[in-house]
C-alpha cells in the first residue's frame, strides 16, 4: 500500500483541515505508516540522495479507495535451490533489494568488490559470505531503529564470474573462472556450472583418477566443508547427483586410484570429462617389437573416407607404431608404467585374452608418458605363434632374402610367422642336384647392431623349432650353398672356358691350376 503526500502548509487553517480529514477518510490507514519514523514538528520529508535513487519509477496515482498491487520484480533468479550450503554473495553480483511499501528504499545494487553496499537512511552495510536469506536479515536489523518492523526481501538478479581451484588427476589443475551459462528469451535464466563442465574446462582427468571419490571442498559461515562424488555410478546408471553445481570459490580435489579397473578405465577414457581422444600423447614402447623407441600417438578418423571410424589411442596402437610385436613377444605379460600425481605406478595387460575372448578392456587407453614394455615368452606353441601373427598388432610381413641354390631366389615379403622351412619353399625350394639340402647357412641382423650366422641341419618334417627350424625374422638372409658335385662341375666348367670361347692357353692352364687347388688335389 502506498501512502499520499500531501502539499499542505505546514500550519494548516480550518479549511485545510477539513481536506485533510476528507483524504484521510477515502484512503484506508496504510502500515507504512507504522514504519515511518517520527518527525519533529515542521520537518519536510526529503527525497533520497541522487545516487541512491531506486531504479524503480514514482509510483502511479491511486483512484479513492483503490488497492495497489505490487508487480514482480524484474528478471529475478529463482533463489529456492541453490545447492549446498546456498549461493553466497560477493562483489560483482547484482542483487535487488525490497522493503515492503517502501518503494523509495527499494532498488537494484551492484556489490562492490569489498562486499559493502549504501543503503539509504542506514548508509554502508556489509553482506559479503551472506545467503540471499542472511543478507535480507541483516538489512531488516539494520533498517530496525529506524522502521518500524521493516519487511525486507533481496533478489539475485545476475551473478558474479564463479573461481574454482582443481587440483588432483587432472591433466592441467589450477585456477579457472567459469561463467555462468544464460538461457534464451528477453528474461533468461543462469545454469550455475557442474563439476563436469569444470573437469573439461581442466582438459580432463587422467586415467588414474578415482572417480568414485571426488572431492568438493566449499567455505560456507566460516567453515569448509567437504562432499563426495561417485562418477562412475553416475556412468552406470545415469543418475546425476542433486547438488553438482558450484559455487565461488569452491575447489575440487580428484584423488589418484591405488588400483587400475581396466573395464572402468576404458569406459573413463570415452567420456567428455577425460582427456580429449584426439590430443596427442607421447609414448614410449620397448621390448619385443620392430622399432623399439617413443612414438606420438592419438585417437581420431581413422580408414578411409567411406569406411572411417573412431580410433582410440590404446595399447595395440602403440605397438603398430613399433613395428609390431616380434614372434617371441609375450602378450600375456604386457607391462604399463604410467606417471601419476603421486608417483609412479605399474599394471599388467593381457593381449592374449583380447585374441581369445575379445575382452576389449585389455586394450587400455593410453596417457601422456606412459611406457609399455614387452617381455620376451619363454615357450611358444606353434598355433600360439600363428594366431599371435594374424593379430591386428603384429606386423604386416617380414622380409627375408633366399641367395643360393633355390628356384626362386631373391628377396621375399612373407608372414611374421613363417618358419624357415617354409621361407625355402616360398622360393621354390632347392634346385635339383645342385643344393646343399641338408643345412644351410642363416645371416641374422640383430637389433643391437651385430650379425650372428648359424649353420642349421633341416629337417623338412620338423615343426617350428628354434634350433632346426626357426622363425623368420625380418631382414634375415638364407643362404643355400652348393654341394661338392655342383661345384666341381661349375669349377670345370671355369676352367674348360677359354677352349670354348677360342682363348688362349694361358688362361686355360690358370684356370685349371685354380680349380685343382679348390678340390686340395694339389696346393700350388
Amino acid at each position: 500500500m502506498e501512502y499520499i503526500r500531501l502539499a499542505l502548509p505546514l500550519r494548516p487553517s480550518g479549511k485545510n483541515w477539513v481536506l485533510l480529514l476528507l483524504s484521510m477518510w477515502m484512503v484506508s490507514p496504510s502500515p507504512a505508516f507504522g514504519q515511518l519514523p517520527t518527525l519533529p514538528k515542521d520537518t519536510l520529508i526529503m527525497p533520497p540522495p541522487p545516487n541512491l535513487t531506486p531504479t524503480q519509477g514514482p509510483p502511479p496515482t491511486l483512484l479513492p479507495g483503490a488497492l495497489k498491487i505490487p508487480a514482480p520484480p524484474p528478471n529475478k533468479i529463482n533463489n529456492s535451490n541453490f545447492g549446498l550450503g546456498g549461493y553466497t554473495l560477493g562483489g560483482g553480483d547484482n542483487i535487488r533489494i525490497d522493503v515492503f511499501d517502501l518503494p523509495q528504499l527499494s532498488g537494484q545494487y551492484q556489490i562492490p568488490a569489498g562486499g559493502s553496499i549504501q543503503l539509504p537512511l542506514i548508509g554502508s552495510i556489509s553482506i559479503q559470505g551472506l545467503t540471499l536469506e542472511q543478507a535480507a536479515a541483516a538489512i531488516s536489523t539494520a533498517y530496525a531503529p529506524i522502521l518500524k518492523n521493516p519487511q525486507v526481501t533481496v533478489g539475485l538478479l545476475a551473478t558474479r564470474p564463479l573461481n574454482i581451484w582443481i587440483a588432483g588427476e587432472v591433466n592441467r589443475p589450477g585456477s579457472y573462472a567459469v561463467g555462468l551459462n544464460s538461457g534464451a528469451g528477453n528474461a533468461p535464466s543462469v545454469q550455475f556450472p557442474t563439476i563436469v563442465q569444470v573437469l573439461e574446462k581442466a582438459q580432463g582427468v587422467t586415467q588414474m583418477a578415482d572417480m568414485r571419490q571426488i572431492e568438493l571442498r566449499r567455505r560456507f559461515g566460516g567453515q569448509e566443508m567437504t562432499f563426495k562424488f561417485n562418477l562412475i555410478e553416475y556412468l552406470k546408471t545415469g543418475i546425476v547427483p542433486a547438488e553438482m553445481t558450484l559455487r565461488d570459490g569452491d575447489s575440487i580435489f580428484i584423488p589418484t586410484i591405488t588400483q587400475v579397473d581396466l573395464a572402468e578405465a576404458r569406459r573413463l577414457g570415452t567420456t567428455t570429462f577425460s582427456a580429449p581422444i584426439d590430443q596427442p600423447r607421447n609414448v614410449a614402447v620397448v621390448g619385443e617389437v620392430f622399432r623399439p623407441g617413443n612414438y606420438v600417438i592419438q585417437g581420431g578418423n581413422t580408414g578411409t573416407e567411406s569406411g572411417a571410424r573412431i580410433g582410440l589411442p590404446t595399447v595395440t596402437k602403440a605397438i603398430q607404431l613399433a613395428g609390431g610385436i616380434k614372434p617371441i613377444a609375450d602378450i600375456r605379460q604386457v607391462q604399463i608404467r604410467r606417471l601419476s600425481k603421486t608417483g609412479e605406478q605399474k599394471f599388467t595387460v593381457n593381449l592374449w585374452q583380447l585374441l581369445q575372448n575379445g575382452d576389449i578392456s585389455q586394450d587400455t587407453i593410453l596417457q601422456e608418458g606412459d611406457t609399455i614394455i614387452i617381455p620376451t615368452a619363454t615357450e611358444l606353441t606353434p598355433a600360439e605363434v600363428s594366431q599371435l601373427a594374424q593379430a591386428s598388432f603384429a606386423p604386416t610381413n617380414v622380409l627375408v632374402t633366399v641367395v643360393g641354390e633355390v628356384r626362386g631366389p631373391g628377396v621375399l615379403k612373407m608372414p611374421p610367422n613363417t618358419t624357415l622351412n617354409q621361407a625355402l619353399r616360398m622360393a621354390g625350394w632347392f634346385t635339383p642336384s645342385r643344393a646343399q639340402n641338408n643345412f644351410v647357412e642363416l645371416v641374422r641382423l640383430n637389433f643391437d647392431g651385430t650379425v650372428t650366422r648359424r649353420i642349421i641341419t633341416l629337417d623338412p618334417r620338423e615343426g617350428l623349432n628354434e634350433q632346426t627350424n626357426p622363425l623368420m625374422r625380418d631382414q634375415d638372409i638364407i643362404v643355400v650353398r652348393r654341394n661338392d658335385l655342383a661345384r666341381f662341375a661349375d669349377d670345370m666348367n671355369v676352367v674348360l672356358s677359354p677352349f670354348t670361347n677360342f682363348g688362349n692357353a694361358a688362361s686355360f692352364f690358370n684356370n685349371f691350376f685354380t680349380v685343382i687347388s679348390r678340390l686340395g688335389v694339389a696346393k700350388l
